[in-house]
């Protein structure tokens, strides 16, 4: 437990739609990177997974290698393969402006070609090219990649980022593109939720007292498609009078992750915990966005919706305040980490340091040790639901017992609710497993001695079809490295798309000549576990 003690999930009413359609000015300055019509699978501010989604994802009608243009005119600043984003091409135009075109299936011409030689120069999938601005330079219009499916990639689209250059920040692409798109569909809510605050208010129900925060799921769509977007602007208005407004319209890498503190799963919270400085907030009522329920009497909340195209729909409310006794802080003061200062929590077994401006708010640990005697370490509950942390902290966890000599496998597991484990990392000396974690949640040490799995798919069509694959799987701790070879020399064996965890190599007629061929393959885990696999095909 902490600061955001008892939620719930409340229906609400929709009062009506405005649809209001805006073309920016903005939209002169760019052409669109794709010839298709502009549809997206996903916008800009999204909801993720620790951050927030940084920018637009341009639907390409299901197909891979559809061209992608330069918006204007610039040149190539960034080449890159990546297991996370694919094939990455960097633009710099010079209107001030940068974008970052992931998920490609292939880069063209000359850049092609020196990345291919890369990769066999540094015997790596996964390289880098920082050109200088003359080596490519780029007129608007003009192709310079093709679009894929590549990274982690759920399907084919174009995602582009659009980075404001003299500031850095990642800013919505969708103004520069709007008269290309047409929406007149609204965001509509799914639901409020109340977040009363731990020793100063409660809930009951319809009914509150005291202290409270609100927060409400919804989401906007688009004409045309069945894609559900984040919301661009939500407004919170109590009693005729603004007490909160979001506006998703940019943020710093460095803010990416204050996501955590913003949102509860899908609800984006009408309030700012204190060591959140995420500029996209904004509170105008002195508390933070926070309402004080005082008076028993209905308090009267009406949100309002707001796409970046300016369609807009408005949400109403009620909360009933009602006098009711305000449960207080049960927590022992060893188990309250405060936002505001380091943190150092030192248990038989376990020290974990949080240094200061990692919590957004006040924890109020749930601190739990669980163990027997076959246990590597105890386990240890540091809160039962995680508490994402800004930063790092310093985590210890002593080893009870050390069934092999060899460290390198042993390693911290973060614990789900559902007891299964995952892996942090780690390493040890003197006795302990030493980590730094990002969330206060649960974790033990476990030990990974099983090397992974490396399956060849279809070898006998491997000649005909051009393309070499193989699927990897380890359970336990996930795959650190691999290496192929071909007749003995190093091929650009890469992971296409992350998602399938497929090794991949397309075959190069002009490396790869006419007859029998020995394919070798090494993959590696985290805990320095290798699995070596040989396999023959005929070309």
């Amino acid at each position: 437990m902490w600061s955001l003690f008892h939620k719930y999930v409340l229906l609400l009413s929709l009062i009506g739609v405005g649809v209001v359609q805006v073309v920016s000015a903005q939209s002169r300055l760019f052409v669109p990177p794709i010839d298709e019509p502009i549809f997206f699978s996903g916008n800009f501010g999204e909801i993720r997974s620790n951050h927030f989604h940084g920018g637009l994802d341009f639907k390409t009608g299901g197909a891979i290698g559809k061209p992608v243009h330069a918006l204007a005119n610039g040149y190539i600043s960034r080449i890159r393969v990546t297991h996370g984003s694919g094939y990455v091409l960097d633009v710099a135009y010079d209107s001030g402006y940068a974008t970052i075109n992931r998920h490609l299936s292939a880069f063209v011409g000359a850049i092609a070609a020196r990345v291919d030689s890369l990769q066999y120069a540094q015997e790596s999938w996964e390289v880098e090219i920082v050109p200088s601005p003359e080596e490519y330079p780029v007129k608007s219009g003009q192709l310079i990649a093709r679009s894929g499916n590549t990274g982690y990639s759920y399907g084919p689209h174009l995602h582009l980022d659009l980075i404001e250059t003299n500031t850095g920040d990642q800013i919505d692409p969708l103004p520069f593109f709007s008269e290309y798109v047409k929406d007149y569909t609204a965001p509509r809510a799914v639901g409020i939720r109340l977040f009363p605050q731990y020793g100063k208010g409660v809930v009951e129900g319809m009914s509150a007292w005291g202290e409270i925060g609100v927060g409400i799921r919804a989401y906007d769509y688009m004409d045309g498609v069945h894609n559900r977007y984040g919301v661009h602007t939500v407004i919170l208005a109590v009693d005729g009078t603004e007490v909160f407004r979001s506006v998703v319209d940019r943020f710093a890498q460095r803010e990416s992750r204050m996501i955590n503190s913003w949102t509860s799963g899908q609800y984006m919270k009408s309030f700012i915990e204190p060591g959140n400085t995420l500029r996209m907030l904004h509170a105008s009522n002195g508390n933070r966005g926070l309402i004080t329920i005082d008076e028993e009497r209905p308090y009267h909340l009406v949100y309002t919706l707001c796409d970046a195209l300016g369609n807009t729909s408005k949400v109403r409310y009620t909360i009933q305040g009602r006098r009711m006794e305000i449960p207080p802080v049960t927590q022992r003061e060893k188990y309250i980490f405060r936002w505001n200062k380091t943190n150092l929590l030192q248990e038989p077994g376990l020290t974990l340091a949080v240094p200061r401006g990692n919590l957004y708010d006040d924890a109020y640990l749930n601190y739990a040790v669980r163990g027997d005697s076959n246990d590597l370490s105890f386990t240890y509950q540091l809160n039962d639901t995680r508490i994402p942390l800004q930063g790092y902290a310093d985590l210890s966890i002593g080893l009870r017992r050390r069934p092999i000599a060899d460290t390198t496998k042993y390693y911290v597991a973060g614990v789900h609710a559902n007891g299964k484990k995952y892996r942090v990392g780690g390493s040890y000396r003197n006795g302990y497993m030493q980590v730094a974690v990002r969330e206060l949640g649960t974790y033990t040490v476990a030990i990974d001695t099983v090397p992974p799995v490396v399956t060849p798919i279809g070898v006998q069509r491997w000649g005909r079809q051009g393309r070499i694959t193989y699927r990897v799987k380890d359970s336990e701790t996930g795959i650190r490295s691999y290496r192929g070879t071909i007749d003995g020399a190093y091929t650009a064996f890469g992971i296409p798309n992350s998602v399938s965890g497929n090794i991949v190599y397309s075959i190069d007629p002009k490396r790869i000549k006419q007859g029998k061929h020995v394919v070798e393959l090494t993959v590696t885990d985290e805990c320095g576990n290798v699995t070596v696999v040989k396999n023959t095909f005929n070309k």
